[in-house]
């Protein structure tokens, strides 16, 4: 057993990495992004873990990993910025291929699902680590395949976001699971890549005020007031929290709400997770603090986006409060500012927010604000490649960013994990148990 939770160096052949390119030919364009994909908060890849009890032949993978690429073929492309619009990115789909590096870690699955509450620094040894200058160097797919001593397998993959969003992670790996194990049947979905269909129209953003986002307009002749919660806590070694709650958990924070207010479980564990967070930070009681989180627009819009679309399609609805209002009113109060921002998410609202992207100063107030994820619910951790699902699957690392996270074999229940303050964790862990103390 391994005497701490330090995980031993993977061992890499000499020809590691490899480029694995389409199995045939793809469209060679330069891909649009939309506002939505370009936003300057998502360049950076989303790292993905999954820990397998039995592994799978590591030619195999490379095989169907070719044969999906050339249905998802941006992925096996290369970022660049583009000549034809203004600080915007797009992909040039060139066929250059996914980088995919096979290694070795004297550890066992067992051992791994030990650790596995919550990522530490020595994680990152399971994705290869590439020497670049900087983002754009980064190719939109990296694949690392870790065999362990016990026969087993860790799969991490890097994905950029300006690429996919959660949803288009899932759709893209499951279609890489399915050709692994039906390598000569047609995918479930095939993926849509045009993000014309997202394009900004040509007027002025509409009325609505748009709390989640704000203006990058820098001016050195007056100095910068406004307190930055984000810059402050980065600021500080951060330290992962990782909570989980059943639905009996769940049920006991939404019968606070009942029967005055009906809510759903995200609802509630996103207002508690917010209370939790901002009641931790000791913050001004005036302080103005906001709640972002991540609503898929496909089926929202009017038309719906075409089935298969693949990018992102989700904006980040805001609640806001002040300190005081958030920390000393109930849950029905912050609840209703969940719900509230949810309702905000329309047609309209969402080409409005696409339009108001079209101005390059505006992005996504992460100043005073608490940003959600949601990867439950999406089918992240029934990926199957032939030997069955996985033992867990979660973030590579954990990040000031909070995820909702899939619980293996608990459909109902969602783990809470977030990097905070090593001064103010324990108390953030207090706040959110405390409910459930006696």
């Amino acid at each position: 057993m391994l005497e701490s939770s330090e995980l031993p160096d993977c061992f890499y052949s000499s020809s590691q990495p490899i480029l694995v390119r389409p199995s045939s030919p793809t469209p060679n364009h330069s891909l649009y992004l939309s506002n939505l994909d370009d936003q300057k908060f998502l360049r950076f890849s989303i790292k993905y873990l999954y820990l397998f009890k039995k592994s799978v032949s590591v030619a195999t993978l490379k095989c169907s990993l070719a044969r999906v690429l050339v249905d998802y073929y941006p992925l096996a492309g290369r970022l660049r910025n583009s000549p034809e619009y203004d600080q915007k990115l797009e992909v040039d789909c060139n066929g250059e291929g996914a980088v995919f590096a096979e290694a070795f870690m004297d550890i066992t699955a067992e051992e791994f699902l030990a650790l596995s509450g919550k990522p530490n620094r020595s994680w990152r040894k399971l994705l290869y680590r590439l020497e670049s200058h900087g983002f754009l160097d980064i190719p939109p797919l990296v694949v690392q395949v870790t065999n362990l001593r016990c026969g087993g397998m860790i799969m991490c993959t890097a994905i950029n976001h300006c690429l996919c969003d959660g949803i288009g992670t899932s759709q893209f790996l499951h279609a890489w699971a399915h050709l692994t194990t039906k390598p000569t049947t047609d995918l479930p979905i095939n993926p849509f890549h045009s993000r014309h269909v997202l394009r900004p129209r040509n007027r002025s953003p509409t009325a609505f005020t748009h709390p989640g986002f704000t203006r990058n307009t820098p001016n050195k002749d007056i100095p910068q007031m406004d307190f930055n919660l984000n810059r402050y806590l980065q600021s500080q070694p951060l330290v992962s929290s990782s909570l989980t709650f059943t639905s009996s958990h769940i049920l006991h924070l939404r019968r606070r709400c009942v029967p005055a207010l009906k809510c759903t479980s995200f609802e509630i564990l996103a207002y508690h997770t917010w209370h939790s967070w901002i009641k931790s930070l000791d913050l001004s009681p005036f302080l103005r603090v906001k709640l972002l989180f991540s609503m898929n627009i496909r089926k929202l819009l009017k038309p719906e986006l075409p089935q298969g679309y693949y990018g992102n399609g989700f904006v980040l609805a805001c609640g806001e409060a002040t300190v005081n209002e958030l920390v000393n009113t109930n849950s029905h109060y912050g609840v209703k500012l969940v719900q509230q921002a949810k309702l905000l998410v329309t047609d309209d609202y969402v080409r409005s927010s696409i339009d108001l992207l079209e101005d390059r100063t505006v992005k996504t107030d992460l100043s005073t604000s608490l940003v959600i994820s949601q990867w439950s619910k999406s089918g992240l951790e029934d990926l199957d490649f032939g030997e069955g699902k996985p033992l867990h699957m979660g973030p590579l690392t954990s990040d000031i960013y909070c995820l909702f996270l899939p619980v293996i074999g608990c459909f109902d229940a969602v783990k809470v994990l977030v990097s905070m303050p090593e001064s103010v964790v324990n108390k953030f862990e207090y706040y959110m148990n405390d409910d459930f103390s006696d």
